[in-house]
């Protein structure tokens, strides 16, 4: 029976994170000390206690949600007996969590992850000016359909297709005048709602250029290994284990779509039948269900859901 282990993005944070994880397992705690030894900044204390604005900043975000992730992962480890590449055949995560895919999967230290996500949470926030662009989820209408909106949204303006999260749900980025045409436009074509997204930038859309061009620098001065499995790039869709090829999907994931109903689809043509969804929340299980009702996923973020699941996999 084939798994895959999926780790959230974005969206998922919540005061508290981690801290019944860090309370009940020394490895958990053991984490959440090594990312704050990295980053030089108590993160695990935003975490734990707030403020939720301080936590929601992209910056702090990031490295915070790898965090949790790998602290499960390190408890399925250390206190389980785990071992990822006999018990998964994929891995793949939503944005920032790709970079939590690749953590778990031994391609990156989690120091270096977090030192990662920290400078990519503060050069996607860098690259626009706040008001300038947006984000905005489509409802009720297939990829195809969001890319003529988006087309005709954009009248000269950025208007890309950043998010095809399950088939109906398209989440588009870009100048904020664009984004505020898009239920207008919609209408044409059957669009039942544009959702404004409360976000501080304009995510995966060419408007990053210059995060991208940062991360660029950043990826190619650290060390990075194969992967004990393949992840799922979230720009191709498909399994890479090259690290060359991994830095370079890295930065071209930061002006690109994240394709993650393809991704979910590809893992299950591929045999995976069980999708456990590792750190916070319950938003990718939620994805699942609605890109295939027969998807089976089960989200591990806390000290019993980690019991469940050791037995689960009979580790």
């Amino acid at each position: 029976m084939a798994r895959a282990f999926i780790f959230p993005g974005q969206g998922s944070q919540a005061v508290g994170m981690g801290k019944a994880l860090a309370d009940t397992h020394p490895s958990a705690r053991a984490v959440f000390d090594e990312v704050d030894a990295a980053l030089g900044q108590k993160l695990s204390t935003v975490m734990w206690s707030g403020p939720a604005e301080a936590l929601t900043l992209t910056e702090n975000a990031q490295p915070a949600l790898m965090a949790v992730s790998i602290a499960v992962m390190r408890v399925l480890e250390a206190e389980h007996g785990l071992k990822l590449a006999e018990s998964v055949t994929f891995v793949a995560g939503h944005s920032l969590g790709e970079y939590s895919a690749l953590a778990a999967a031994g391609t990156f230290s989690i120091g270096d992850a977090a030192r990662l996500l920290r400078l990519r949470g503060q050069a996607m926030q860098k690259a626009v000016p706040v008001g300038v662009g947006a984000m905005a989820a489509l409802l009720g209408v297939s990829i195809d359909v969001a890319r003529k909106i988006a087309q005709e949204a954009a009248q000269g303006d950025v208007c890309d297709v950043a998010n095809d999260n399950d088939p109906g749900q398209v989440v588009l980025s870009g100048h904020k005048v664009a984004i505020d045409r898009v239920g207008e436009v919609g209408k044409a074509h059957g669009l039942r709602r544009a959702m404004p997204l409360p976000v501080s930038a304009p995510f995966h859309c060419r408007l990053m250029q210059p995060a991208a061009d940062a991360m660029a620098e950043a990826l190619a001065n650290v060390a990075m290994r194969a992967p004990c499995v393949p992840v799922v790039s979230n720009v191709l869709a498909l399994p890479i284990s090259d690290p060359a090829e991994i830095r370079k999907r890295l930065v071209e994931q930061v002006t690109g779509t994240v394709r993650w109903r393809e991704c979910m689809l590809a893992m299950a043509a591929a045999g995976v039948t069980e999708f456990y969804e590792i750190g916070c929340g319950k938003v990718l299980s939620g994805l699942a269900g609605r890109i295939d009702k027969s998807f089976k996923c089960t989200p591990v973020g806390t000290p019993d859901d980690i019991k469940a699941i050791a037995a689960a996999l009979k580790v």
